[in-house]
């Protein structure tokens, strides 16, 4: 049952920010900013409000005019449809009315690593890679490779994009997990289906404001540079690691410039922390969730490409589409819907225990 007073409170706060934006009695831009952020938040769910209260009272008055003679029948008519609406006004006002993560709009990193499999382990996390690319495109992201070191054969060793743009998080979090493919590798004269797994890791992108670090707590090292296979090897020491000390994170760029290595680097650190605090407070919490959909466990083995047969399977929601070419050519908006569907109604039913 929906609490009419929590409905009130949500509605009373949406009027004050209206008001404060509108009088411009807030002390700076950032003030500005998270008020307009929060008011942007709460505009969706205000109008759900309202337009459940609106069919609350045309029920009343529906109710109301029953003992009307004249008007009984247009009442029972009119009580009947808004009974058949209620259901799905109330279940969409709920949904709007879920806790969002903070981190949902924000932009992430998104790590692909080779697992289990070899040159073929590499070449599928190459695939990834260019599956994720051309999805964020076909989104209106912006997808910028941070750090990437591949095999000699074009695999991928590590790679490190930002991903940038409106709920960029939102929808790329479902995507942590390990992958695995079935196949024939191009390396594979016998035409034996081969098993490989690749990792991902999607993190929302850490502010300045979330993180800070002493700078006593980090070990910077330089080293030279190598292209893959070992080739390519630059004469100045370029390559930057650093390692967090508290908590054992390693970070390395390998890019051209030292200067721009560090400032990568110290991104992708700040990111990581950002997360390893965000596993933890979520581990505090006092129910862990029985689905590990959303969780971002990267252990967990969530998907299976089968290129013989032609399908993708997400383990989590026992889902199949038969059409893995559109999926590896970016066609991921299926899967990411349906799994964005199942985490809500993980939470709604959470809520009604």
């Amino acid at each position: 049952m929906i609490s009419l007073g929590r409905l009130t409170r949500i509605s009373e706060r949406f009027a004050f920010l209206e008001a404060k934006m509108a009088e411009g009695g807030l002390p700076d831009a950032q003030a500005f900013a998270d008020c307009a952020r929060e008011y942007a938040e709460l505009k969706p769910v205000v109008e759900r409000i309202e337009g459940y209260r609106r069919l609350l009272a045309d029920r009343a008055a529906a109710e109301a005019m029953l003992d009307d003679p004249e008007m009984r029948t247009l009442a029972e008519e009119e009580l009947a449809a808004i009974t058949g609406r209620l259901p799905q006004e109330e279940a969409a006002l709920q949904r709007a009315l879920l806790p969002r993560d903070a981190a949902d709009a924000r932009p992430a990193l998104l790590e692909i690593r080779p697992g289990t499999g070899g040159e073929e382990a590499a070449l599928f996390a190459g695939d990834l890679l260019r599956m994720y690319q051309r999805y964020c495109e076909a989104h209106g992201w912006r997808f910028e490779i941070l750090a990437e070191s591949q095999t000699e054969l074009g695999g991928v060793k590590e790679v490190v994009a930002h991903v940038s743009g409106p709920n960029v998080f939102a929808r790329l979090k479902y995507e942590s997990g390990v992958h695995r493919v079935q196949r024939v590798p191009e390396t594979e004269s016998g035409g034996r289906i081969h098993t490989s797994a690749a990792t991902v890791a999607v993190l929302p992108e850490a502010e300045n404001v979330d993180i800070e670090i002493d700078p006593n707590d980090l070990r910077i090292d330089t080293m030279r540079a190598s292209g893959a296979g070992g080739q390519h090897v630059n004469t100045t020491d370029s390559a930057v690691r650093i390692t967090h000390v508290p908590t054992g994170i390693v970070v390395t760029s390998s890019e051209k410039s030292q200067h721009q290595n560090r400032a990568i680097a110290m991104r992708i650190l700040k990111t990581r922390l950002y997360d390893t605090e965000r596993r933890r407070a979520a581990d505090a919490r006092a129910a862990e969730r029985k689905t590990q959909v959303g969780s971002g466990d990267r252990s967990e083995r969530i998907r299976t490409y089968n290129f013989p047969q032609g399908r993708m399977t997400d383990h989590r929601i026992n889902l199949t589409l038969y059409k893995l070419d559109q999926v590896m050519a970016g066609d991921l908006d299926d899967i990411i819907d349906a799994l964005s569907a199942d985490d809500q109604a993980s939470r709604l039913a959470e809520m009604d225990e």
